[in-house]
């Protein structure tokens, strides 16, 4: 006859899900506190379909590319989220001058760190090569007085190293 297991049988002792409330996100020139949310990398490639004879093989394609990510961050008074992306935003363009900034000024290293329940970094991305693809400085409403102000942060980069 078959046995029934009770959920504490299935499940494994040390079980603890990653929540998504929980971590840290570092770029040089903005305060890690002002980051409201971020999205993991994503890492996405292609398939190349080999034909022979009257049957196919799908092989990868070795070109792999990570996707953009976004971030949005808080926009309070002071310290002010829109000046701190401002700044990153000068060293791509300055529109004023109309000078364009050089890659080593502009691209940045960031980190996103994943923490357990105590604050331990159990996973850390290490994203290279940074560089902004759109800021979004947010939409402004006379009858929404709850809302409050965030700038979005479009960013491409060269690579991702994933560390748990």
């Amino acid at each position: 006859m078959a046995e029934t297991l009770s959920v504490a049988d299935m499940l494994p002792n040390k079980f603890e899900p990653k929540r998504k409330n929980r971590f840290i996100l570092s770029i040089e020139g903005i305060d890690s506190f002002l980051v409201k949310s971020a999205n993991r990398p994503k890492f996405t490639t292609k398939s190349e379909t080999i034909h022979y004879i009257n049957s196919y093989r799908k092989i990868g394609n070795s070109k792999g590319m990570w996707d953009d990510i976004t971030v949005a961050l808080h926009d309070p008074i002071a310290p002010s989220g829109a000046q701190q992306a401002m700044e990153w935003v000068r060293t791509h363009y300055e529109s004023v001058s109309g000078r364009g900034g050089y890659a080593d000024f502009y691209k940045r290293d960031i980190q996103i760190k994943v923490l357990d329940p105590v604050g331990t970094v159990i996973e850390l991305w290490d994203i290279k090569g940074a560089h902004l693809t759109s800021v979004t400085f947010g939409d402004l409403k006379y009858d929404d007085a709850a809302s409050l102000m965030d700038v979005s942060l479009g960013i491409a980069f060269d690579n991702c190293i994933f560390q748990f």
